[in-house]
């Protein structure tokens, strides 16, 4: 085997870590508003939500490269005003991973917050709690599987990311390449071991994640 290279790993959990705060900041708000919204384009909302659950991740990263171009007005926007530049950085790996695993965040919070009873919501408005309130001190404390479901699968997803993240970030070691880039590479090398390397230990990291959420849902279940 060759020199095994433990930073696309550390890298690939840095990138889902920061994915999954990031997402789930983003998308508690967003889940709430869908759950409780009677606005009439809200189907038109959902489907641009799900959109990566059908989309080939090529088709995702070939636009958002697009769109993270210099060239383009939203990446020539970005790099004049702020001097952010999105193609092959982190933190454009970063914006694109927050689009793709949007989905695995937002539909698990959604449908607990659909499944509570209108009772609860009300009964917290009728002792004079605001809508963030009852958001955050009533509603989600009675849904902590399908916050925990959300987390454990953005982070999942994020982790097993590959098109789009190499048509984004391509293959930079230290900065863009992620272990699921490194596996392609040492498979292309006819390095078998160091890929299988590699690939067990992201078995075994996502296997212990769904374990544990599995486990945890059980026993909050239960109680």
């Amino acid at each position: 085997m060759t020199d095994f290279d433990w930073q696309p790993l550390l890298l690939t959990l840095r990138l889902a870590t920061v994915t999954t705060l990031l997402l789930l900041i983003l998308g508690i708000p967003i889940a709430g508003w869908l759950a409780h919204s009677r606005f009439r384009l809200k189907p038109v909302v959902e489907a641009v939500i799900s959109l990566p659950l059908v989309l080939p991740p090529s088709v995702l990263g070939f636009y958002f490269l697009l769109a993270f171009s210099p060239t383009s007005f939203l990446g020539g926007l970005l790099q004049s005003w702020f001097n952010v530049r999105l193609l092959f950085t982190f933190e454009g790996l970063v914006a694109a991973s927050l689009f793709y695993s949007l989905p695995f965040m937002v539909h698990p919070i959604q449908a607990g917050l659909e499944n509570l009873p209108v009772s609860l919501k009300e009964a917290s408005y009728t002792l004079g709690k605001s809508r963030r309130q009852t958001l955050f001190r009533v509603l989600l404390p009675n849904i902590k599987p399908s916050l925990l479901t959300g987390i454990v699968l953005s982070f999942a997803h994020t982790i097993g990311e590959f098109g789009l993240v190499l048509m984004i970030g391509g293959n930079l070691p230290g900065q863009t390449r992620v272990a699921s880039v490194a596996i392609y590479d040492e498979v292309e090398l006819l390095h078998y071991e160091t890929a299988n390397a590699y690939s067990l230990l992201l078995l075994a990291v996502s296997f212990g994640i769904l374990l544990a959420v599995y486990a945890i849902n059980k026993r909050w279940v239960t109680f």
